[in-house]
């Protein structure tokens, strides 16, 4: 088969972007209905973005028209009643097994731009058959954007096809149209700021925090409403910025921002929205209240909010969808854990630890603890002296049993994704996982970034890796991890952009284990040896002896051919592992470093039956992977079930 170098398409686009790749649909299909083909089978997953532009792909299901020239007696014609295609994407005519034609297609298109400019499906069930069901019965939401484009994705979903465009070259003059009408309308955008702490108790931070956290999540819920990523908003935490500035920054029309006053068992909380155009206040309001009264507190908000923006709900007076527990002990122990785990810290990790399984005694059946506390189970083994290999049982058992509780919500899945994948190397079952909770939450940067870096980068699918990464950073243009990760997978496939990716998360965030890991990783695959040493020592200021880094650290000491400092961080890291658990996997890279590739494999070789997290990545690394000899790197490969 043609090997074609792209990603599958994904949304949601900007709505240029949405127009532009769908006229290129578009002359596809009418090259292929020219010569009488219906695809039949037109979706996402059937349209590869390349450099060169779009690509329509999988013929498989096509079916050739009898007065055809491509017609011959070779040609099977499908039998009235079967029914052919993915439940979400075909016609009605298709979901009841009757002839279809070029109508069917265009339904099919229909679909595609629906989901390229909202990331979500215009038809959704819980199986096929109730997917087929919907495709025949409903209207999809509707979504906010200009009249004119509005039409063109409306009439495409005719339910009957001499209702809809009759040829592809109707829909491109439409498109054409509705383009030229004037700049696409952009959603309504919010960032919820974290609200200031006015307690004068430091104790009390996580609360703020947390109810601006809630608030982020109850607005999510939102159709039509596009949300900043909490990692995006809170990197203004502390700050006097311009309301202008961070709206500008974060690509936002509206901001909230608020302050909180605890007192015993009251609470009193202020919130005001900004239009950030202006600078003028939309709305605010004052709410007293005691401190069970919280969870109606943050709702009514919300509610507010989304009265003001006029957002257009599929259904009007749909309630704001709730937190999931109604204990309040649980719900404060909760967001004090998420409090302390964002600072992605060792003390802040092994805290959050504390504080999820507080919350988990408070409402067992609260599943978002349990999503938590199965990723900062994974976490811990990066700061402290812990063998992977004791925590997956624990990591494994809090994600099912998120799934279990709650198996409509998308944490679960990207949990159990990420042991499955990055502990386990059960890459097809993990990519299952990362697929349902992407769809579950199209707009979760961790999704995203998961599932590129954890999922599809490993099976070798770089390019799909980098448009699931980079959506992440869109949807959290200030998240350290996702850009920091952005850059390495940058590194590893050989990309320019690398290295200017790697430095501006240098500038942007303050030194850490975590910043200094990825970007030290990415200059040095990317052969900015100078400039990843500067990094990776960076970290070792704030994180010393950490073995990571010294890891990374005697790969750029090797390749400066500095022997003599690989030599000084092999026998630090020997001399450490007499009195506490040193990864196996960065002992196999410090001997990879030395030039003893033969104990180096010895060593990765053990990483993998511990499981050590990054075992995968850095093997994959390209200074260690260039360093192995074949027949070693295979074996080690074929481990990983990554032959």
């Amino acid at each position: 088969m043609e090997y074609v170098e792209g990603a599958p398409l994904r949304g949601p686009l900007p709505p240029e972007e949405a127009v532009r790749l769908s006229l290129q649909i578009i002359a596809a299909l009418q090259a292929a209905h020219g010569k009488g083909i219906v695809h039949r089978d037109l979706k996402p997953g059937n349209i590869l973005v390349t450099p060169a532009g779009v690509k329509l792909l999988d013929f498989g299901l096509a079916k050739v028209a009898q007065d055809s020239e491509l017609s011959d007696s070779a040609v099977t014609e499908t039998n009235a009643g079967t029914i052919l295609g993915t439940a979400a994407y075909m016609s009605p005519e298709q979901a009841e097994g009757k002839q279809v034609d070029a109508r069917s297609d265009i339904f099919s298109f229909g679909a595609v731009l629906y989901e390229m400019l909202s990331g979500k499906r215009a038809f959704t069930g819980d199986s096929n058959l109730s997917t087929m069901s919907a495709v025949l019965r409903d209207e999809p939401a509707p979504l906010p954007m200009a009249p004119e484009m509005a039409q063109v994705i409306k009439r495409c979903l005719r339910k009957t096809p001499a209702q809809r465009f009759q040829t592809v070259a109707e829909v491109r003059d439409a498109l054409e149209a509705a383009r030229g009408a004037g700049p696409i309308e952009k959603p309504p955008s919010i960032a919820v700021l974290p609200f200031t702490n006015m307690s004068g108790d430091k104790e009390n931070e996580y609360f703020s925090d947390g109810l601006a956290e809630e608030i982020i999540n109850a607005l999510t819920k939102i159709p039509g409403l596009k949300v900043a990523a909490r990692t995006s908003a809170f990197a203004f935490k502390g700050k006097n910025d311009d309301i202008r500035k961070i709206g500008e920054t974060l690509g936002m029309a509206h901001i909230l921002e608020g302050s909180v006053r605890k007192a015993g068992s009251r609470v009193r909380i202020t919130a005001q929205l900004i239009a950030v155009a202006d600078g003028c206040h939309l709305w605010s309001d004052r709410y007293d209240r005691e401190m069970t009264d919280i969870f109606a507190v943050q709702d009514e908000i919300s509610q507010a909010i989304v009265d003001v923006l006029k957002v257009h709900l599929s259904q009007p007076n749909q309630p704001i969808v709730r937190r999931k527990t109604s204990n309040l002990a649980a719900y404060q122990a909760y967001l004090e854990g998420r409090y302390q785990f964002q600072h992605l810290t060792a003390e802040g990790v092994a805290r959050g630890i504390e504080f999820f399984e507080r919350a988990i005694q408070a409402d067992p059946r609260y599943a978002a603890p349990h999503a938590e506390l199965a990723q900062a189970y994974i976490y811990l083994t990066l700061y402290e002296p812990t063998p992977l290999r004791e925590v997956i049982p624990k990591a494994m058992a809090a994600s099912e049993r998120a799934i279990r509780l709650d198996p409509g919500e998308a944490g679960g899945y990207a949990a159990r994704g990420f042991v499955l994948g990055a502990c386990e190397y059960q890459w097809k079952t993990a990519g299952a996982d990362f697929e349902r909770a992407v769809e579950l939450d199209p707009e979760s940067p961790t999704a995203h970034y998961r599932r590129g870096f954890w999922n599809l980068m490993p099976l070798g699918r770089t390019e799909e890796a980098l448009v699931e990464i980079q959506c992440a950073t869109q949807l959290d243009p200030l998240s350290m991890l996702a850009r920091g990760v952005e850059a390495w997978v940058l590194a590893h496939a050989g990309r320019s952009e690398a290295v200017p990716r790697a430095r501006s998360v240098i500038e942007l965030f303050p030194a850490s284990f975590l910043r200094s890991f990825l970007t030290g990783g990415a200059l040095a695959a990317a052969g900015a040896f100078e400039e990843a040493e500067a990094s990776l020592r960076d970290g070792l200021q704030v994180a010393p002896d950490n073995a990571w880094l010294m890891a990374i650290l005697s790969i750029v000491q090797s390749r400066r051919g500095n022997q003599t400092g690989v030599s000084s961080i092999r026998s630090r890291l020997e001399e450490l592992s007499g009195t506490r658990y040193i990864p196996s996997a960065t002992l196999g890279v410090v001997h990879v470093a030395a030039g003893d590739a033969g104990l180096g494999y010895q060593w990765l070789d053990k990483a993998l039956e511990e499981r050590s997290i990054w075992t995968v990545p850095l093997v994959q690394w390209r200074p260690v992977s260039q360093a192995l000899p074949g027949p070693r790197l295979d074996a080690l490969l074929r481990k990983m079930n990554l032959a």
